[in-house]
């Protein structure tokens, strides 16, 4: 939503409470107010400041700014341009699940972040591939995982306490990543939640992750995604147009299907549908 003093776009999950915004302000000002949420946010351009904690602080471009839950803030530009950012509000109860399932139940409490700007590129980054699947069009598996990665990497390097992991090792490991891969072979277009892989593989969802990417040199949601394009590309050699194709192996539009065809097999679909001897 575009408007004289800059634009904005929100997105929100309809079932529980994580909620993603961008936007670029110029002259928007935030009065003093607060979230019931988990608040990180990446500044992509400009600078904003803002009041928090008894003192000023300002978050330039790379930079990330964290919020606990009911803390008082504000917020304006900093600069002549403006600031254009990304944030994701995530619940308390969102992320004392995320921490207990990666611990195995023993979180010791919830984190807190003392620093509300940090420079950081690892968090930056898995911020921002958490914002870019909520507010795209990734699958419940992407979302899933990315969604962990954030806040155990928020929870790991930002905060105050942070959790302790437990894994699998040996043939624990291997027996529940080939537990969830073949629940992914069985149903390649269901949309599979990171639960429904855990109850099939038998452990937690972070163990799962590490299990398979170790077992299979990537995560489950990429895996996925693979036997969704094999399919499409058999349909592609049987003269199914790309449209039809990318709908029938799961793909949400043309335009994904398009963008993750090329990187996987480096053509487009109808130049490989039209390289035919």
């Amino acid at each position: 939503m575009g408007t004289e003093n800059g634009w904005v776009e929100y997105w929100r999950d309809g079932s529980r409470p994580l909620e993603a915004m961008q936007a670029h302000f110029f002259d928007h000002v935030y009065s003093l107010h607060s979230h019931d949420a988990y608040s990180f946010g990446v500044t992509d351009a400009g600078a904003q400041s803002f009041r928090c904690r008894g003192a000023d602080h300002t978050s330039g471009a790379g930079m990330v700014m964290a919020f606990n839950p009911d803390e008082v803030h504000d917020g304006r530009a900093a600069v002549e341009l403006g600031y254009q950012y990304r944030i994701v509000h995530i619940g308390p109860s969102v992320v004392s699940e995320i921490l207990a399932d990666a611990s195995d139940g023993r979180t010791g409490g919830m984190p807190l972040f003392m620093k509300p700007v940090l420079t950081d590129p690892v968090l930056t980054g898995a911020l921002a591939r958490l914002h870019a699947a909520l507010v795209g069009r990734a699958s419940q598996l992407t979302r899933g995982e990315l969604l962990t990665a954030a806040v155990l990497a928020m929870a790991e390097r930002g905060a105050t306490r942070a959790p302790r992991r437990r894994t699998l090792t040996g043939q624990a490991q291997r027996q529940a990543a080939r537990r969830a891969r073949a629940l992914l072979n069985e149903a390649p277009l269901e949309p599979i939640s990171a639960d429904d892989l855990a109850r099939a593989a038998g452990c937690s969802r972070f163990a799962l992750y590490r299990a398979f990417r170790q077992e299979y040199g990537m995560p489950p949601s990429d895996y996925q995604r693979m036997l969704r394009l094999r399919r499409a590309r058999g349909l592609l050699t049987c003269g199914v147009p790309s449209a039809d194709a990318a709908a029938s192996a799961g793909f949400s539009d043309q335009a994904h299907f398009n963008r993750w065809f090329k990187r996987t097999y480096g053509v487009t679909p109808g130049t490989f549908q039209r390289a035919v001897l």
